[in-house]
């Protein structure tokens, strides 16, 4: 028997939709059934790669974990990876599609609707409930006639709708209403209920406009989430995670916020440590004296190392030298090396002298490695010298996904061992 479906819509984008998607998938999983998160099509830069070396949103991984189950590439078919402002890398299956801009993109998303319901179908014969995510607003009408993730969606596997919307904003009943009034007379059927996230108080006060909006939309409010800081893989470049508010003291952790950078996720374990402060820094004059100085990933190596050097935070960073551990990820760690070649051009095109705090050069080429990985620390780190034998000898659990290859000289000593 195929499974039953629910698909949570928002009224617009950070309403809430991902971590509603996670607590049903929760919910339904300790009810005793077999669910699964469902997103058509994503766009984030903070990916996850699955157990086969499958690329897939974050959030996605996130809500299936919340489900109890291992992530998979049918839980998100399509996934767009901003390159530049008007330009996205297109992952279908969990494989480089193409790099498309906006345009491109639009004309050719329709021919990807096959395999958006093949992911679904396989899904639906595996699990007893779906909890489909759809994507920013089902109300933006420019968009509706190739619409593939919101309404559109829900038409093409007869999905019922929740719709999300965030009081936290301000305008919650207005946002409500108005996408609501925006939907066509057979979309409007589809939304069986509304739900209002981020409430901050006494619910008592908000109970006649409840009743207000329900006799306008004629909709049922069905719940009202009150505001929690909770700590969640993020979607997308929007995430309040990189203009949260720091703590006072502690281990000054300074994260460059490049322009395209990519998987912040990687940093929410640092929430978790007290005596840990983590900022991001996007100007040389906030630098400051941090303890750490960490250059993340990118989505876009090269035009991000241009932007670093412009703002002159490449120099700012090189004059911490001796003073402050200096790391890189992924495509941060490829900017620490000698030089970047990028003749084939794969992202900005051309080469680039690189930071010089590394024995190494990049070459980037179109392959994309996407990989889990194990490993352990060196034993000649100097990160860890002084930590006990035992904790040296940690296994350590990460995953790669780059584009390019690392030639290491002789001066390189490797970090940890896989």
């Amino acid at each position: 028997m195929p499974a039953k479906c629910i698909m949570i819509q928002g009224t617009m984008s950070n309403s809430g939709k991902t971590f509603v998607t996670a607590g049903l998938c929760r919910v339904f999983a300790q009810d005793g059934y077999k669910v699964a998160p469902f997103k058509s099509q994503n766009m984030a830069l903070n990916s996850y790669i699955t157990e086969e070396g499958l690329e897939i949103g974050r959030a996605q991984a996130m809500q299936a974990e919340a489900a109890g189950i291992k992530p998979t590439v049918f839980m998100n078919p399509i996934l767009l990876k901003p390159t530049t402002a008007m330009g996205s890398q297109v992952i279908v299956n969990g494989e480089v599609y193409g790099n498309l801009s906006a345009q491109d993109y639009f004309k050719r998303k329709s021919k990807l609707v096959p395999d958006i319901m093949k992911a679904y179908r396989t899904l639906e014969e595996e699990y007893d409930i779906i909890v489909i995510e759809g994507a920013g607003s089902p109300a933006e009408i420019n968009l509706k006639s190739e619409d593939i993730v919101n309404m559109g969606l829900a038409k093409m596997v007869n999905a019922p709708v929740l719709l999300v919307a965030d009081i936290d904003r301000g305008g919650v009943f207005a946002s409500l209403y108005g996408t609501i009034e925006l939907l066509e007379e057979e979309e409007k059927e589809r939304i069986k209920g509304m739900i209002i996230n981020k409430f901050r108080g006494d619910k008592k006060i908000l109970e006649s406009g409840l009743t207000m909006i329900e006799d306008l939309t004629k909709k049922p409010v069905v719940g009202v989430i009150p505001m929690e800081e909770i700590v969640l893989d993020d979607e997308d470049s929007l995430s309040s995670q990189l203009y949260r508010k720091q703590q006072l003291e502690g281990k000054d952790v300074a994260i460059i916020r490049f322009p395209h950078i990519s998987n912040f996720t990687d940093f929410l374990a640092l929430d978790f440590y007290d005596g840990i402060s983590v900022r991001y820094v996007e100007r040389k004059e906030e630098l400051k004296n941090p303890d750490y100085i960490v250059l993340p990933g990118t989505k876009n190596t090269m035009a991000d190392f241009k932007w670093l050097k412009e703002t002159g935070l490449e120099g700012a960073i090189l004059r911490k030298k001796g003073k402050a551990h200096i790391f890189g990820i992924c495509g941060g760690f490829q900017m620490l090396g000698k030089r970047l070649d990028d003749k084939n051009h794969v992202e900005y095109g051309g080469t680039m002298r690189g930071m010089e705090l590394l024995d190494f050069e990049t070459v980037f080429l179109e392959g994309k490695t996407r990989t889990q990985i194990k490993g352990k620390l060196a034993c000649g780190s100097v990160l860890f010298q002084g930590e006990r034998k035992e904790e040296q000898e940690q296994e350590l659990h990460g995953y790669e996904i780059h584009m390019g290859k690392t030639n290491y000289e002789d001066g390189a000593k490797p970090f940890s061992i896989l």
